[in-house]
């Protein structure tokens, strides 16, 4: 019996274009400035962590600016990026600038979830805190209540990695198969049912992913009947 969801948020809950474009776009845009302005303070760290993910130690902000920029751009999975981002997008989903974007099946089948019983979830390689923006700043209201955790590359490991799942599981505190993952990439689906848990695949029409054997996939969150 299903008792957690576990949920993707790009090309899962959400458009890719909302996240390439509008988040991406406002990171790019605002990065060199924010490491510029905030050296010796909270930038400083992912200074740090940028310099030993590039080898680079003598970076100065200007290049790691650049660094990040070109890991942004190639979508390299870079812990110092997403806790760069999460930091720079915080100010414009609070300013009126960013908004958490979801297909429309999304928000109905999570309140019908959630009024089942079931717990809800967040795995995404954002950041926990971009992942919390996204919900609480969603167009056409709040949709933070309905969750209720999350976790990134920094909590949980690469989504790739069974390793990450069986962490996941271990920290929600419910047996692996008694989760449902649902992810638009075959691989997450694969190595969260390589961890034990139920995996479903979701593919939306026009988003990148294509589904892969041998696990199902819909495209309506509605087509899934947790049990």
């Amino acid at each position: 019996m299903i008792k957690v969801v576990v949920l993707d948020i790009e090309g899962t809950t959400s458009p890719t274009s909302s996240v390439r474009e509008e988040l991406y776009g406002y990171t790019r845009e605002r990065l060199p400035g924010w490491l510029a302005e905030n050296t010796g303070g909270d930038a400083d760290p992912i200074i740090e962590a940028t310099r030993a993910q590039a080898d680079r130690p003598d970076a100065d902000a200007a290049e790691v600016a650049r660094i990040l920029i070109e890991w942004l751009n190639t979508d390299v999975k870079s812990e110092p990026l997403k806790a760069a981002q999460g930091i720079i997008c915080a100010e414009g989903f609070r300013n009126g600038a960013l908004y958490g974007e979801f297909f429309p099946d999304v928000a109905p089948v999570l309140r019908a979830w959630r009024d089942a019983g079931l717990e809800l979830y967040i795995y995404s390689s954002g950041s926990v805190r971009n992942q919390k923006d996204w919900f609480e700043f969603a167009r056409g209201g709040d949709l933070s209540p309905l969750i209720s955790g999350h976790f990134d590359l920094s909590t949980a490991g690469p989504k790739r990695e069974a390793a990450s799942y069986e962490k996941i599981a271990s920290a929600i505190g419910v047996p692996p198969e008694q989760i449902l993952f649902l992810s638009d990439h075959p691989d997450e689906v694969d190595a969260a049912a390589a961890a034990g848990w139920q995996a479903v695949g979701v593919t939306r029409p026009g988003e990148p992913n294509s589904p892969r054997g041998p696990h199902r996939w819909i495209s309506d969150f509605a087509d899934v009947v947790p049990n």
